[in-house]
């Protein structure tokens, strides 16, 4: 198990797990959690600016945050989500994009109301096979810091 003291500033890794995109799955999300035509119907989408079907940002977001834990295989002592902030998307989530995450530890330090914790902020940062950013977030989390 990874503690606090065990995670070091500017540490990163990248995941080994990838997740391809289809048409089926962006539009079960879509119809389910983000119910805008675009990612519904395929005719609609390729009259978009997109010129085809894409992820909503919350689908590119479920799936950063799967690769996300597949790279921690519950290994960091993680006790709560705090707060995610400075959420972009600065190229759309297209059918046959295949996503890899990085995550990079920004900012760690221990709690001033609860010393047996440590606060930790990561960079995470999505990309699709041609190594283009599609997405970047920072997320807070509480982690316990090793037993005394």
């Amino acid at each position: 198990m990874m503690y606090y003291e065990d995670l070091e500033l500017n540490q990163s890794k990248i995941s080994e797990q990838t997740h391809e995109v289809t048409a089926e799955e962006i539009k079960e999300f879509a119809g389910q959690w983000d119910p805008v035509p675009f990612h519904l119907d395929e005719d609609i989408a390729k009259a978009s600016p997109m010129g085809g079907l894409f992820a909503s940002s919350l689908h590119t977001v479920a799936i950063g945050t799967r690769l996300g834990h597949s790279m921690i295989n519950g290994e960091i002592a993680m006790l709560a989500g705090l707060g995610w902030d400075e959420l972009r998307f600065p190229k759309p989530v297209m059918v046959g994009d295949v996503l890899r995450c990085k995550s990079e530890i920004v900012d760690k330090r221990v709690s001033n109301s609860k010393p047996d914790r440590g606060i930790v902020v990561t960079q995470m940062t999505v990309t699709n096979q041609n190594e283009e950013v599609v997405a970047t977030y920072k997320f807070t989390n509480m982690v316990f810091r090793k037993p005394a």
